[in-house]
């Protein structure tokens, strides 16, 4: 088992056309199932063609219709990429997963504020992961996104991450000592994304074949905080927390867009402390996060 996908999958690429698009198309239906599970591109300038035998539709609701897929990742340029996540959105798709980065907030707010009207009005709400982040995969089922697979062993530790290279660092970790990951989640660094760390770990929660999660945030936001008070009423598994930036100073902004101090509370060393009363078993040692997560199974 795993959260969000699994080898049953189907997926559709938008952007397949462009170099980054089939550059990590081609990595991610070479990993594992990936052949039987990305099944569709677009592109309205090139449909009816092919990339590698993957073909390509005019929009998301014709890859959809006529491939069945209900997942989209898409590689799409900064300046288009926000109208290609509403596009999957309107399609009716269960998960957008946008790797692109860049996107201007004046967008993402736009499509934000859209989704969230057509689910008021009824309509079917769509799971949107990202923008800028690295994917998600469940290891020797489906990747996708731009990880790198062979790192990743079937197990049942769940990772959620707003840092991409800190997700990869705590997965290696894993493996490395013979712990596997259920499913490995980059929840992406921008200010206005999808997925949160607390709908992450509803998720990890509810799943019966994740015994434990390493949960990695960031300075800045809240996000942090309120999965960690959700954690402490509800979550029935060992968690192990992480927060990036301990050295960062007050008021300037770290690589991540989202990742900028604003109060008190958004501190490192303000999220760990919220991590620790409520339960989680905190580091301030990346190298650490795997062999503390074994001392707790």
């Amino acid at each position: 088992m795993s959260i969000l996908i699994d080898k049953n999958t189907r997926v559709i690429t938008q952007g397949i056309t462009g170099k980054t698009g089939q550059f990590h198309t081609r990595g991610s239906r070479d990993y594992a199932n990936g052949k039987a599970c990305f099944v569709a591109g677009v592109n309205p300038k090139r449909a009816g063609e092919d990339f590698e035998g993957i073909p390509i539709f005019a929009s998301v609701a014709d890859a959809k219709s006529q491939t069945g897929a209900t997942v989209s990742v898409v590689y799409v340029p900064p300046a288009g990429a926000a109208d290609a996540i509403w596009e999957a959105v309107q399609a009716d798709l269960d998960l957008v997963i946008c790797i692109t980065e860049g996107i201007p907030v004046r967008d993402m707010l736009m499509v934000r504020n859209r989704m969230k009207a057509k689910e008021a009005a009824g309509g079917k709400k769509t799971l949107l992961l990202g923008p800028n982040c690295p994917g998600l995969i469940t290891p020797e089922q489906l990747k996708i996104g731009i990880m790198p697979g062979h790192i990743h062993k079937a197990g049942r530790v769940g990772v959620v991450s707003r840092s991409g290279t800190l997700t990869y660092e705590a997965v290696a970790q894993l493996s490395e000592i013979g712990l596997g990951q259920s499913s490995a989640v980059g929840i992406g660094g921008d200010p206005i994304n999808g997925l949160k760390h607390i709908d992450v770990m509803q998720l990890f929660n509810n799943d019966p074949d994740t015994d434990a999660v390493i949960m990695i945030g960031e300075i800045g936001g809240p996000d942090e905080a309120d999965a960690a008070r959700w954690c402490k009423a509800h979550m029935k598994k060992p968690v192990v927390g992480f927060i990036a930036g301990v050295t960062a100073p007050p008021g300037k902004r770290m690589g991540h867009a989202g990742a900028l101090i604003s109060g008190g509370a958004d501190t490192a060393d303000a999220k760990l402390a919220i991590m620790e009363e409520c339960g989680f078993k905190v580091t301030r040692n990346p190298s650490e996060m795997a062999r503390l997560l074994k001392s707790l199974l």
